[in-house]
Parts: C-alpha cells; sequence; structure tokens
C-alpha cells in the first residue's frame, strides 16, 4: 500500500500523510507542511487559525499568492524511503547506489543525475533480438531524486532477498543494480512453438513494475493457475511453468483470431496479472 494524504484523524489540520502502515508527523493546511507528531500541541505561528493570521509570504517563496489542491501539499514530493512511491503511478529514486530503468521512463530529476545506455552484454542483446523480449535500459547513478513513470500506469514496489521474479519486459520499470538480469525461455515452450521469454531477475534488492489497471495476485499453491500470455505481469521464479495452447477458441478465451495461449502455473509461488491483455495488434493484410 502506497502512501497518501487524508484528513487529519486529530482534526487539527487538514490533512496528515498516511505512508500505508501508520500515521507520519507530516501535516499539511492551510498549503504550508510541517512536522508535527499526533497529540503534540499545534505551533500557532505556523499554523495560523484563520487565513488572516498567516505570516507574509517571504519575498523569495515561488508559491505566493498561488492557492489550490496542486499546492497545498499534498502532491509535493515525498521524503523518506530511499526508494518509494511518489504517488501510485510515479516511482521516486533518492539516488545513492546505481540502479537500472527502462529508456524513456524518466519524466524529472533533481541534482547531479547521469544517464547511460545499459546493453547487458552481448550474449543478451542476442537473446533480445533472436527473442523479442525487450528490455531498454538505462543505467542511473549521481546524486539526487528521479521519479519515473510508464504510460500512467500503476507502480507497484517489490523487494527481493535471495530470490528470482520473471517479469515480462513490458513491465519492467526499474530495479537495483544489485540484481542480476537475464533473458530466459518459460519453461514448458520452445522457439519452434512458438515460445514465451521472459525477463528474470534474482539476488537482493528492490524492484518496480508496472500494471494496466490494478492487477490480482494469485496463488499458485492452491490450484494450477491459468493465464493469459499477454495478461500476466510476473510470478515467482520457482514456479513449474508450461504452456497451454487452445485452437480454434480465440473467440472465447483471451483474444486472437483462432488460436490462444495460457501460461499454466504448478507450485508455492505466487502470479500477478494485470486486467489489460495490452494494445490490441492489427493482423497483417
Amino acid at each position: 500500500m502506497t502512501g497518501q494524504w487524508h484528513p487529519d484523524p486529530e482534526g487539527r489540520f487538514e490533512y496528515r500523510w498516511w505512508d500505508g502502515q501508520q500515521w507520519t508527523d507530516q501535516v499539511s493546511h492551510q498549503g504550508q507542511i510541517q512536522q508535527v507528531p499526533l497529540g503534540a500541541p499545534p505551533e500557532p505561528q505556523r499554523v495560523p487559525a484563520t487565513p488572516a493570521a498567516a505570516p507574509a509570504p517571504a519575498a523569495q517563496d515561488g508559491f505566493a499568492g498561488i492557492t489550490g489542491d496542486l499546492v497545498d501539499g499534498r502532491f509535493a514530493e515525498h521524503s523518506g524511503a530511499a526508494v518509494a512511491n511518489q504517488n501510485p503511478r510515479m516511482l521516486r529514486v533518492r539516488l545513492g547506489e546505481p540502479f537500472m530503468a527502462r529508456q524513456g521512463s524518466m519524466v524529472a530529476y533533481q541534482g547531479n543525475v547521469e544517464f547511460a545506455f545499459e546493453g547487458g552484454g552481448a550474449s543478451r542483446f542476442i537473446k533480445k533480438a533472436f527473442t523479442g523480449e525487450g528490455l531498454p535500459l538505462m543505467r542511473c547513478q549521481g546524486q539526487g531524486d528521479v521519479f519515473l513513470a510508464d504510460r500512467a500506469c500503476d507502480v507497484h514496489l517489490l523487494q527481493l532477498t535471495n530470490t528470482g521474479l520473471s517479469i515480462s519486459g513490458k513491465n519492467v520499470l526499474a530495479f537495483s543494480s544489485n540484481l542480476d538480469w537475464n533473458i530466459e525461455r518459460v519453461k514448458g515452450g520452445s522457439i519452434a512453438t512458438g515460445g514465451l521469454f521472459n525477463t528474470t531477475l534474482r539476488g537482493t534488492g528492490w524492484v518496480a513494475l508496472t500494471t494496466d489497471g490494478p492487477p490480482v495476485v494469485l496463488d499458485a499453491a492452491e490450484a494450477p493457475t491459468y493465464a493469459d500470455t499477454d495478461a500476466v505481469v510476473a510470478w515467482s521464479a520457482n514456479l513449474q511453468t508450461q504452456l497451454k495452447t487452445s485452437f480454434k477458441a480465440g473467440a472465447l478465451i483471451g483474444r486472437g483470431s483462432g488460436e490462444a495461449m495460457q501460461v499454466v502455473f504448478h507450485g508455492a509461488g505466487f502470479v500477478i496479472v494485470q486486467p489489460s491483455e495490452g494494445v490490441p495488434v492489427t493482423p497483417a493484410q
């Protein structure tokens, strides 16, 4: 769950920041943001009781004379964790260690930040060209804050600890440079049969992925789990997979023209599925 501004539960301020687990000390009142712990008395000189009592804005205040929800603090840059959601559709990364991000996903940054093409080496380049699993990456390094987004999709942040995650390349937004990544064939399929290839991340670090709408997370241990290859986003790398093809079922299952393909999952782990199959592909004439 990501943090959001909510009405102050104590009623002393307009808004208080909820970080997804608890109320924080950050409050917003009449366009001013300050730190006031729960239960602490307000500071009258900083949070005036009426607009008439508000102190005159400093000459260098770029927000002077402007009011509205965009400048009252609820959309201000978040502080706290080095890697966190700025909002449900944008990721903020405070640079310390370098990290990888999808090329073109940077929407803003502050500070001294450098962006460089990350090819991944000759073997990964060949795999990307041969399999069509596209993961164009850039290395971000330096000092500052970087804001990332992709087509206004929902952004979800996961932490990996000595484990692996298989992700569709189109859903990778960014990940820690500590993680090892590779393009791997989904077991149960082959190139000759139109096999599916995914990007696998392994190790310890963070990864941000995107979904086209709110996803569902299915527990594959409860029962064999089937997912449309265009809708599945990611799954635990330890799951057993198999590709299932249904002919002459395009009008009934998934989307296609007489053929539908699903990934079958078995074992202890989870599968993330988005409520979208992506942009329809127009058949060649």
